[in-house]
């Protein structure tokens, strides 16, 4: 099966896509800027974002973002289903939703023909700590999946299946075990994740081994490697695995050495002061960023492009030749300069 959000295709058929969620609250921002962030997180590769919907307050804002924004806008909504009905009646080309912290289940049917009227999409997300309460000792990822169901044939039973289910879980098996179970049950898509991941080292690590192997075993149509940190990180993060895994083609690919005791170049704060621009490139190219002679321009050979610093001075480096030296401050200009040629 396949849902729709805005241009964006979820599903069967599509490419996996690559989700974020907008780290500010949506009262007080300035919606140009928001839209001028969002435009960078597409560029460098982001399919859709989140916003948590709160109260009226966020109506404004919001509807700017969406009527701007180059890429599908999502509303996260929590307890109150007329905040899912203000959002899409705003332009939110989604919204998530769990039925069972919005109440009774008419108010789920209110936002479910709010969302068909504007041909919205709907993700129902549920996490493993705000499961509906069982009688029976039923394991976490059963009674995701079990309770995923119910929600799908309440929907079904008014005419809707634009929809995506999300199970997540802070804990990795329940999240896979949730995952799967409900791939062989269901072929609605999936967004996949891991919930609370934690900071970007930690969520890199735990996100990319859990829903690596997912996506391999052709799990997940969308994902979001949530993390406490940036924004930029998450997209970075769940556009490098997709390349890794062979689902995405495009971008940079970029090699930097880990930097040791011979080092005579800043690789570290180099490569963090260009990374993001460098990722919003769109073109199939490797480009190396190395810190000494002992590897430096052996990768530089195999790069379409690279940067080696030896003491005060870079080497620029073209298709595996070297085309200038140039002094380290100077390093930025020049290897953008000769990507753009």
């Amino acid at each position: 099966m396949q849902a729709k959000a805005g241009k964006l295709l979820i599903g069967e058929g599509a490419p996996v896509s690559v989700q974020t969620m907008y780290d500010s609250a949506l009262s007080g921002c300035n919606p140009s800027d928001v839209v001028a962030r969002i435009t960078s997180l597409s560029l460098m590769g982001c399919d859709a974002i989140r916003f948590s919907y709160i109260n009226e307050d966020d109506s404004i804002p919001f509807a700017y973002i969406a009527e701007h924004s180059p890429i599908p806008v999502i509303a996260d909504i929590h307890f109150d289903y007329k905040m899912a009905i203000s959002a899409l009646e705003h332009g939110a080309d989604k919204v998530r939703i769990n039925p069972g912290n919005i109440g009774a289940k008419w108010k789920t049917e209110e936002v479910v023909r709010c969302a068909a009227s504007h041909g919205a999409a709907i993700r129902i997300g549920l996490n493993s700590g705000s499961l509906p309460k069982h009688d029976q000792p039923v394991p976490v990822h059963r009674l995701m999946v079990d309770t995923a169901l119910e929600y799908l044939s309440w929907f079904e039973s008014w005419g809707f299946e634009n929809t995506v289910v999300s199970l997540k879980s802070t804990s990795i098996d329940e999240t896979m075990e949730a995952a799967r179970l409900f791939s062989s049950l269901s072929s609605y898509p999936q967004h996949i994740g891991i919930t609370e991941a934690g900071d970007p080292v930690i969520s890199a690590v735990r996100s990319t081994w859990a829903l690596g192997r997912l996506l391999e075993e052709g799990i997940g149509s969308t994902l979001r490697i949530s993390m406490t940190g940036d924004m930029e990180d998450e997209v970075a993060a769940g556009v490098e695995l997709l390349r890794t895994l062979g689902l995405r083609k495009k971008g940079v690919r970029i090699i930097s050495c880990p930097r040791c005791g011979r080092h005579s170049f800043d690789t570290i704060g180099f490569e963090n002061r260009i990374r993001n621009r460098l990722l919003s490139i769109d073109k199939d190219i490797t480009v190396a960023i190395m810190g000494c002679l002992v590897n430096g321009p052996g990768e530089a050979k195999e790069a379409d492009f690279a940067i080696t610093g030896m003491k005060e001075k870079v080497y620029l480096y073209k298709h595996g030749v070297l085309v200038s030296e140039i002094d380290s401050s100077d390093a930025e200009r020049a290897l953008f300069e000769a990507i753009n040629e």
